[in-house]
């Protein structure tokens, strides 16, 4: 079974794959190619159910533990710049997804048109910020403090 990095590492392509499929979305509506839109947003709902998927698999494996980063500006600017708006929103976006979703199944264009930009700008910076967590956590945190990072890893 893959470790907690590995699932980490799975999680940031699936959020990055999802940022990518949503610009193109975005690109195909403004051009008017509603077929290559609907194709590139069923790719991205896919990326989104996979990405939960293996989110919630790596929580029940490996449980919730803390990240271990001690007290400071980097642990303030990753808690509560970066995690607690992207949990926040995360959580908001999942019925966002499904209403935006359920207008466009209905062909109620009007609806949708109402919602989609919102649904999109959350979910983009769910996503984006998705990847930074990731950095933040596996590649800059290490390198940052190499010893905090080590004492860290066993509680991950």
């Amino acid at each position: 079974m893959p470790d907690k990095e590995t699932f980490a590492l799975i999680n940031c392509v699936l959020n990055g794959t999802c940022t990518v499929l949503l610009v193109l979305a975005l690109f195909f509506v403004k051009r008017k190619n509603y077929a290559a839109h609907g194709w590139t947003m069923s790719a991205a709902i896919f990326m989104g159910v996979l990405f939960l998927g293996t989110y919630l698999t790596s929580k029940f494996i490996h449980g919730e533990k803390s990240s271990g980063i001690p007290a400071g500006w980097y642990r303030f600017v990753y808690l509560y710049i970066v995690l607690l708006p992207h949990l926040v929103l995360a959580i908001a976006l999942v019925p966002m997804v499904s209403l935006t979703v359920h207008r466009a199944y209905r062909r109620n264009w009007a609806a949708h048109r109402k919602i989609a930009p919102w649904t999109l700008a959350v979910w983009l910076y769910v996503s984006i910020t998705g990847v930074l967590i990731y950095f933040m956590l596996y590649q800059w945190y290490p390198k940052l403090y190499p010893e905090a990072w080590q004492q860290a890893r066993s509680l991950i």
